[in-house]
């Protein structure tokens, strides 16, 4: 068996049992998200560092936060945290359009090599601060956050229609609760998927920056 499969094997043991995110997976080539030195560690299933100090999610989280968000084909989704990108290109295999916004431009630039290397057309970009999201084409249908947040940025409320999902790390610097928060009409409904640690969200409604 080879190492895809035997991931994609474990992900279903870990409670991973959404076919589409499954499949996303399996056709996302993970290793082109990867510095040279770390491709051969592709389908381990653990966090792996990247450039500018950050990190491309353990596949497991990946497909996680991914299962719970529950896209349909004709979703816009907002990213906050490109990173990589690899969590992007799994989002753009499930969706309509993904929106990410990425702190880092360096890294964000590198992303969207890769994009255009695997002709993932669906995919908008923008750096900036993700903490306020990225107004102008909300409202979304779901948001997922890829680095831990104090709290849950009202920027995210605002732009994320009703009944709209949003997955974000919430806590403190070193540990944090996956959450999965619905919206409703004056309040989130929230709900743990699990504990988690992320690099800190900075920004104007996140962490600020030391």
């Amino acid at each position: 068996m080879d190492q895809i499969q035997q991931l994609i094997e474990i992900l279903g043991r870990q409670g991973i049992h959404d076919e589409r995110v499954l499949l996303a997976i399996q056709n996302v080539p993970r290793e082109l998200f990867l510095p040279e030195n770390l491709k051969s560690h592709a389908y381990e299933n653990r966090a792996l560092p990247i450039d500018c100090d950050q990190t491309i999610s353990q596949p497991y989280i990946v497909a996680l936060m991914t299962q719970a968000l529950q896209l349909q084909p004709t979703d816009r989704v907002l990213e906050i945290g490109t990173g990589s990108g690899y969590q992007t290109a799994i989002l753009s295999q499930l969706c309509r359009t993904v929106y990410t916004v990425e702190r880092w431009e360096e890294l964000g630039q590198i992303a969207q090599k890769r994009f255009r290397q695997l002709q993932l057309s669906n995919i908008e970009t923008a750096f900036g601060d993700g903490t306020l999201g990225w107004p102008e084409h909300a409202p979304y249908d779901a948001i997922i956050v890829t680095a831990a947040t104090p709290s849950i940025p009202a920027a995210y409320f605002q732009q994320l229609s009703s009944g709209g999902r949003l997955v974000i790390p919430v806590g403190g610097s070193d540990i944090q609760e996956l959450t999965l928060a619905i919206r409703g009409e004056v309040d989130w409904t929230c709900s743990t998927l699990c504990g988690c640690r992320f690099v800190k969200l900075i920004g104007e409604q996140g962490w600020q920056e030391t």
